[in-house]
């Protein structure tokens, strides 16, 4: 692994850079700040989703600071990674100038799952187990890559 002066860059992508990659970015930025330089964008900007940040917060991972961004405001960076969390984004990622490896592991979309419930407890238990599948992810992110994912 990278000395900590030598960060891996690492972008987590979605649609929306709402929820999913978000959550990603808090967990890298919080289990693995000392190797990895975690970033997040989505294919377009929209707003960081309350319940995302409800939910991390309850695992001690604050997010709050964090801010919707837009994958072109990235494309110049020098991205080692760019890990897309959904299937659209991957299906969509643009080429990186640097040639950054593009490595997928999709999540369910906790927005799209819960848009029908009224249970805002229901509603919760979605977020969380997405979170969690996310943290779970995200533990073993820099032998991923360094295996080559």
């Amino acid at each position: 692994m990278p000395q900590a002066e030598q960060k891996l860059k690492v972008l987590f992508l979605c649609t929306g850079n709402a929820c999913r990659s978000q959550m990603a970015e808090g967990w890298a930025r919080q289990l693995h700040g000392d190797v990895l330089e975690p970033l997040s964008a989505g294919l377009t900007a929209t707003r960081l989703d309350p319940m995302a940040e409800e939910v991390m917060a309850e695992a001690g991972v604050d997010i709050s600071q964090q801010q919707s961004k837009s994958i072109e405001h990235f494309l110049d960076d020098d991205i080692d990674f760019v890990v897309t969390v959904c299937n659209h984004a991957h299906e969509t990622c643009p080429r990186f100038p640097g040639g950054a490896k593009v490595v997928h592991h999709g999540f369910d979309d906790p927005p799209s799952l819960t848009w029908r419930m009224s249970d805002e407890e229901q509603m919760l238990e979605v977020y969380r187990r997405v979170r969690d599948e996310i943290r779970d992810y995200v533990r073993e992110l820099p032998q991923l890559l360094e295996s080559g994912a």
